[in-house]
């Protein structure tokens, strides 16, 4: 099993786009958490592997777990003790905007 740490700035993303979903229809705030607690814990139990991102941005080790239910991914980096999420990552957002945080997950 593998510690899951989720960075200030990815809660904060998840933060805002359940309020964004919750605004646009009631519940689909919730839904989105429900998704995330479930891919937090797909992650955890290391069920599925992630994703590798394009080499230009998966240089810095990071990889992605793609959500069904929601255009967003769940950005980490996979270290020896722990997995480190560092964005959730809304996919028309430009990819690899969240690099720097890499430097953040202590690993890198």
């Amino acid at each position: 099993m593998q510690t899951v740490r989720i960075l200030a700035e990815a809660s904060q993303e998840a933060v805002e786009a359940a309020a964004w979903y919750e605004h646009e229809q009631i519940g689909l705030g919730s839904e989105l958490f429900a998704t995330l607690d479930a891919a937090f814990d797909v992650i955890e139990e290391n069920l599925v592997p992630l994703s590798p991102l394009p080499d230009e941005i998966g240089y810095i080790g990071a990889k992605r777990l793609i959500l069904d239910r929601f255009p967003c991914d769940v950005i980490a980096i996979e270290l020896p003790e722990e997995t480190v999420v560092i964005a959730l990552a809304h996919q028309s957002r430009k990819l690899g905007y969240w690099r720097e945080r890499s430097k953040l997950s202590g690993g890198l």
